[in-house]
């Protein structure tokens, strides 16, 4: 029966008394603050995708609004030719360019405060000037009011959680008392076209924050997913260590205790009994091999091959890596050393894809029939030009080595693209199986 596995989560492997629990480390830097882990492969790909579709929201809905400023002040301006006019289209674009790029601080200064007080000064300052200015300027009118409130919302999720709300609710404020101020400014109602725009900024006004928020929100979701799967990941990871340790004390406490109490009791007899003085070093000698033997066992049983774990293995850790991983198992070779090798072929695939790709899809499709057992691995996205079948790894020459013993082959391949790597392992089925 074909078994289909495909999944961008990492699971635990329980240990059970048949099949020990095997984890498949890769490398990574230490951990980052709680709010996100580094970039690069430490950090899945999805996660960092989410983050660059919530910047590139916020920073869209920033220049939407920006534009519709700029160009209703540009209007203005081919109208009355006022220097006022060019003022105002010079001050708003500064103050677009000081909010979109204060969007970047969004990532990681969220409850920390403004980077630098000259950043309060660039988001602020010139968002005023346009806030003041309107107050004189009948034809701008409400309009007037909406540079500094987005830049209210783009300090809000900066400052400490505690002010969060009040730094909304005063640039609420002062936007809706602009209207107010000029009117009694100007002593008669702004003009018609001013007010046939009053429903652009109370539009705004409540789209910005929500959808600043809520973006923010998701985010926060998806960065707290990841650090749970790196969590887990590091778990299972000290979950094997204890495991290690306990079997190897198991083994080593009980036999340094033995040889510990036979030592002492040869050092006594030793001008006593000489003759049983000896046969306890001798049997000392003998339970100290016995413990080599055993710990030599254990580090091998540890290192064994085993190619159903070695597939799972796998998908956890591509998935991990932000790669989606299908898994299509036929059916497993019958003899131990076909599903060693094959075994290898994978744990050697996997670190090449982890090593020198950005892959988002893997396949990994393994089958055995009366001929032969076939495994073929592919993954798209290679991170260098370099055809990895040109020049294999250490690793692979050693895989083909053993693979060759067998009677099989390893061929790799990359498409006419350069952007899908194949490795396929080929072993014949042997008529003598010893599992």
């Amino acid at each position: 029966m074909s078994l289909l596995y495909a999944g961008e989560h990492v699971r635990l492997n329980r240990p059970c008394a048949d099949h020990p629990p095997r984890v498949v480390v890769r490398p990574g830097a230490a951990p980052a603050s709680p709010r996100e882990k580094p970039h690069g492969r430490e950090q899945a790909r999805g996660v960092r995708t989410t983050w660059n579709y919530t910047l590139a929201s916020i920073v869209f809905f920033y220049v939407v609004f920006n534009a519709v400023l700029v160009l209703n002040n540009l209007a203005n301006l081919a109208d009355s030719r006022s220097p006022l006019d060019a003022l105002l289209v010079v001050l708003t674009v500064v103050a677009a360019a000081a909010q979109v790029r204060g969007c970047w601080f969004l990532r990681t200064g969220r409850g920390e405060g403004i980077p630098h007080k000259w950043w309060l000064f660039a988001l602020l300052a010139p968002a005023a000037a346009v806030w003041v200015i309107g107050l004189f300027h009948p034809e701008v009118g409400f309009l007037a009011a909406l540079p500094l409130w987005m830049s209210v919302c783009a300090i809000a999720p900066l400052v400490p959680r505690r002010h969060l709300w009040n730094v909304l609710i005063a640039g609420l404020i002062i936007a809706i008392a602009h209207p107010v101020i000029s009117t009694a400014l100007l002593g008669n109602p702004v003009s018609a076209g001013a007010i046939s725009n009053a429903w652009v900024t109370i539009v705004y006004g409540l789209l910005l924050p929500i959808m600043i928020f809520s973006g923010l929100w998701w985010w926060d979701i998806v960065v707290t997913l990841d650090r749970h799967r790196s969590s887990a990941a590091e778990l299972a990871v000290a979950e094997e260590r204890l495991r290690f340790a306990s079997d190897l004390h198991d083994i080593q406490g009980h036999h340094l205790q033995v040889i510990a109490l036979k030592s002492e009791l040869a050092e006594r007899m030793l001008a006593i009994d000489p003759e049983a003085a000896r046969e306890h070093i001798h049997e000392t000698r003998l339970i100290a091999k016995q413990a080599l033997e055993e710990t030599r066992s254990l580090v091998a049983g540890y290192r064994e091959v085993e190619l159903d774990n070695e597939l799972e293995n796998a998908r956890e850790v591509l998935s991990a890596a932000g790669a989606q991983c299908e898994l299509v198992v036929g059916s497993m070779p019958p003899d131990a050393e076909t599903r060693r090798a094959l075994g290898l072929a994978v744990r050697e695939a996997t670190t090449n894809i982890l090593r020198h790709s950005e892959a988002t899809h893997v396949s990994i499709r393994l089958d055995t029939d009366n001929v032969e057992s076939t495994l073929a691995m592919s993954n798209n996205v290679l991170r260098t030009s370099a055809s990895l079948g040109d020049a294999p790894s250490s690793g692979l020459a050693g895989l083909q080595v053993r693979v060759a013993a067998l009677g099989g082959e390893l061929a790799t391949d990359v498409d006419a693209s350069g952007d899908c790597f194949e490795l396929r392992v080929r072993i014949p089925a042997r008529t003598s199986v010893k599992a």
